[in-house]
């Protein structure tokens, strides 16, 4: 997950100026298609070569340093597999579901940008992404500490497949899956274990920790409920995460003192939420700057008042919840 987001991160980072030029021409009365001037035909007809240039580019040097920085601590094998389907409470899965949304939503939209028919692009969208995501799932094949996981690989599918739907039947995206995280607090008796497996600074806390993450299926009222006197840019969202968490697969692990740990006196507990969210693309302006950043910010849950009801029955209220 921590090399998927980071990733989509980067794409981002790398193509403003595409991308802030997409937005920018963007005609918010037709189900926000971008619109292509038609003095600039010559410059549009080179576009398809730039965004396919710079996403292989892009897919080919971010994987290259990606097989020397992230796997050089590791022992390389022969490519096998790893069943990872019942680890972290399938929170990591659907970690890579979001990416894979993300991706495609991004790469999609710098396709439409080029002008080609929008099916076409978010066809082109779609493959990027899952080039990219089914590399970095090889070179989890070649690794000791890992594996090639179809769990990994059916969510990135799913989650490809949620962005792609919605363009092929809406023409836009009504329900995004977004990200929230935040920093959370361990009894010291166990600040070992969890700067082992999460880090120990916080922005490597706010990538790896799952028991602090949770990801959001957020739907706009407006777009799905036409009829609705709702404020356009406001949206409902069924969020997903867990705690209780000190391993993969359960709380047991051995220390860095090679003594044998348990803690199954702690519950390792699903946990499901309902909150109010924005979309951000549905409001109004006129600046390219806000714009991008909007298109960005999409991917995050902001913070709301929320409500829990965890796999134990227990009910709890929020008043912000990040």
């Amino acid at each position: 997950m921590v090399k998927n987001f980071l990733f989509v991160v980067l794409y981002f980072v790398c193509m403003p100026g595409m991308y802030a030029q997409l937005i920018t021409e963007q005609d918010s009365t037709s189900n926000n298609t971008p619109a292509i001037d038609p003095v600039d035909i010559q410059s549009t007809n080179q576009r398809p070569l730039i965004v396919g240039g710079a996403t292989v580019a892009f897919t080919a040097g971010s994987l290259i340093t990606l097989n020397h920085a992230w796997y050089k601590d590791h022992v390389r094998t022969s490519f096998h597999t790893f069943n990872d389907s019942r680890e972290w409470l399938q929170v990591d899965k659907i970690g890579h579901a979001w990416s894979a949304y993300t991706f495609s939503r991004f790469a999609g939209d710098l396709w439409k940008w080029t002008g080609i028919e929008d099916k076409k692009a978010v066809l082109a969208g779609s493959v990027s992404s899952m080039v990219y995501l089914t590399g970095i799932e090889y070179l989890d094949g070649l690794s000791s500490k890992w594996g090639w996981s179809w769990a990994d690989m059916a969510a990135n599918i799913t989650g490809t497949a949620v962005y792609a739907s919605q363009e092929l039947l809406w023409n836009e995206q009504r329900i995004f899956i977004k990200f929230s995280t935040h920093n959370g607090h361990y009894d010291a008796s166990l600040n070992e274990r969890a700067n082992d497996l999460f880090g120990s600074r916080n922005m490597e806390r706010l990538l790896k920790d799952y028991n602090h993450q949770t990801y959001w299926l957020s739907g706009n009222l407006k777009s799905l409920i036409p009829q609705t006197k709702l404020p356009g840019w406001l949206n409902l969202a069924f969020g997903y995460g867990a705690e209780g968490m000190l391993g993969g697969f359960e709380n047991k692990w051995i220390d860095k003192s090679n003594i044998a740990r348990e803690r199954f006196d702690i519950d390792r507990v699903r946990q499901f939420y309902i909150s109010p969210d924005i979309d951000f693309t549905k409001i109004k302006t006129n600046k390219k700057g806000l714009k991008t950043l909007f298109s960005f910010l999409n991917c995050i849950k902001v913070p709301a008042p929320a409500i829990m009801i965890n796999s134990k029955g227990k009910v709890k209220a929020y008043a912000v919840y990040f």
